[in-house]
């Protein structure tokens, strides 16, 4: 396992015990922070030396003196839980008391006519079209869209399969068949992209640790390539290796966002 670049041990061994679990690199990145303000907050004490009241205090502090959102708040207390229970097994009690807990808004679903879809949708062209079709016609979250990997479109079946979804569950979704020869074409460029990357030894795609020692060849295959490639190679930041990831998610909310204003819509898609 390659070891986590955190210039504090405590927050190097939270980030190993992260890890182990197999926990996402954006999970890594916001409890160890979440961790690391924890300890900022309290003076720097060790959180070995600290409770169920410090907890309270910083969780308090943040929804009373961040005004944070109540998921905010929430992602803090899962950091510092996992981290009592799974780095320092010292599980903190089930109820913590003395929490001023942030409010949760009540907003309604914000939902676009068929004709604001289409709209927004002509404003939109190449590779953001595809998944801002595949999010529409097919119901994928935008995340769910970006994690594709190649094996998972069946173009015969006109079928989506979508692992790991919310909650863990995988699930089947439909593709239109408006979409099947726009994502073939765009296929056969993904593809030449990867056959130039395998040729400058590149080309190994990121898969989870688990079955990237089970099938050590399989980075390098075509279905496990992502159908939304990045259009640059970056340094994945746990192993240091330089690969092609996915298009980052803010790409996608940026061009959705630019689409929706230029086709005149007054609604908010993303927070």
């Amino acid at each position: 396992m390659d070891k986590p670049a955190y210039h504090s041990p405590f927050l190097t061994e939270v980030a190993n015990a992260i890890r182990r679990r197999h926990y996402s690199i954006r999970t890594e990145q916001a409890y160890v922070d979440w961790v690391r303000r924890f300890i900022l907050f309290h003076g720097k004490r060790h959180p070995r030396g600290m409770g169920e009241h410090e907890v309270a205090a910083f969780l308090s502090y943040l929804a009373v003196e961040r005004n944070v959102a109540a998921s905010t708040q929430n992602q803090a207390l899962n950091a510092l839980v996992f981290m009592y229970r799974e780095v320092l097994e010292k599980p903190l009690d089930s109820d913590i008391r003395g929490i001023a807990y942030a409010k949760r808004p009540k907003r309604l679903p914000v939902v676009l006519t068929p004709g604001e879809v289409a709209a927004v949708l002509g404003h939109l062209e190449g590779t953001q079209w595809l998944i801002a079709c595949l999010l529409y016609g097919s119901g994928l979250r935008l995340i769910e869209a970006l994690r594709l990997r190649v094996m998972d479109l069946d173009f015969s079946r006109r079928a989506v399969f979508v692992r790991n979804g919310k909650g863990g569950k995988d699930r089947v979704v439909t593709l239109a068949d408006e979409l099947v020869s726009p994502l073939q074409r765009h296929l056969q460029n993904v593809k030449t992209c990867h056959e130039r990357d395998l040729e400058a030894e590149f080309g190994c795609v990121y898969l989870p640790q688990a079955l990237a020692r089970k099938y050590p060849n399989a980075c390098r295959e075509w279905g496990w390539q992502y159908v939304f490639p990045a259009s640059r190679r970056s340094t994945d930041p746990r192993s240091g290796q330089k690969r092609r990831h996915h298009i980052d998610s803010s790409v996608m909310q940026k061009a959705i966002r630019t689409a929706v204003r230029r086709a005149g819509i007054h609604k908010r898609l993303f927070p």
